[in-house]
């Protein structure tokens, strides 16, 4: 089965998020206490619901425990967002992320059980959203409103070969610009380059063939 998610909190993080794995194809709900905010993300969202996120009891009709990640959004209410976190963890949700207004407020966060902590000014949502679906996608960064650069942890399948076998321009439609070795960053690496383990390939193409090289390759 797809991961499913559930964002609480759908301002401008929060809802690009959300409509990120939405428009991935994964089953996501959007989660507020302001209904005018729910309304507005209604169409990237599978469900969307109006609650209060430090509400337990409300949570649980959400049935906020069979997801098997929680994005804690919350803006500008720090408070409401430390209660949130608290809350998810003694329900039992499986994976916490939080976003931070600042260190401090992220140091909290991870005491009260958040298992990752993000922050807007470093995290933009949409590369948020590619790290939650692939543990193997370490960075993913937009460069158009369809490209994007992505830094794929290679799987045991590529090692081994090198980049002429491997062929991934002809099957998967995206370019290796660099390899990450290391400390060493071998940028525009020749066919006969040999994939090691632990290597990091920087990739660069169209969203929807990186998404396919992420899951296959």
């Amino acid at each position: 089965m797809s991961k499913q998610f559930a964002i609480i909190g759908m301002g401008r993080f929060g809802s690009s998020v959300a409509r990120t794995l939405y428009e991935m194809d994964y089953e996501v709900m959007g989660i507020d206490e302001n209904e005018e905010r729910i309304n507005e993300n209604i169409q990237y969202v599978t469900h969307a619901v109006a609650a209060d996120s430090t509400d337990e009891r409300a949570l649980k009709e959400i049935g906020i425990r069979n997801f098997d990640v929680v994005v804690v959004a919350i803006g500008v209410d720090i408070q409401a967002s430390i209660l949130t976190v608290l809350t998810l963890k003694d329900l039992g949700v499986k994976k916490i992320v939080a976003k931070a207004q600042n260190e401090r407020h992220g140091q909290v966060l991870y005491k009260v059980g958040a298992d990752r902590v993000v922050f807007p000014e470093r995290d933009m949502g949409v590369r948020v959203a590619h790290n939650l679906i692939s543990s193997n996608v370490l960075d993913f960064i937009e460069l158009a409103e369809d490209y994007s650069v992505a830094e794929v942890v290679v799987s045991s399948k590529l090692i081994g070969q090198n980049l002429r076998q491997l062929d991934i321009r002809k099957k998967y439609e995206v370019n290796v610009i660099a390899i990450k070795s290391g400390d060493k960053f071998n940028i525009a690496p020749s066919p006969d380059e040999v994939i090691q383990y632990g290597d990091v390939l920087v990739v660069i193409g169209n969203n929807k063939d990186l998404r396919e090289f992420e899951e296959r390759a």
